[in-house]
């Protein structure tokens, strides 16, 4: 008999982890096994971007993000309306150094 009880996990946020990181760009690789999600920081008018932070994921991970960002944008839109992207393409480009 399966047992349908939910397990409650105990999350600890550390205090130097809760301040976040700001990115407004992502690039995420994969290779068979894991997909790698760098968050990177952009800022106007300087050539070298910074990778800020780096996540590792398995597929079967990366797949529950993907669907965890589908329910919260879309709670998101229903509260805040549609999110818009702007029609302009990044005006550099990216020439990534040390590929995951």
């Amino acid at each position: 008999m399966e047992n349908n009880k939910e397990q409650k996990m105990d999350i600890e946020l550390p205090a130097e982890v809760a301040p976040g990181i700001y990115s407004n760009l992502q690039l995420i690789t994969h290779s068979s096994t894991e997909f790698i999600v760098d968050f990177i920081q952009v800022m106007p008018g300087v050539p070298k971007a910074q990778v800020r932070s780096r996540a590792i994921l398995s597929p079967q991970h990366a797949k529950r993000l993907l669907y965890a960002l589908k329910e919260n944008i879309e709670k998101y839109e229903q509260q805040n309306g549609v999110i818009t992207e702007p029609e302009q393409t990044l005006p550099y480009q990216m020439n990534p150094m040390g590929q995951a």
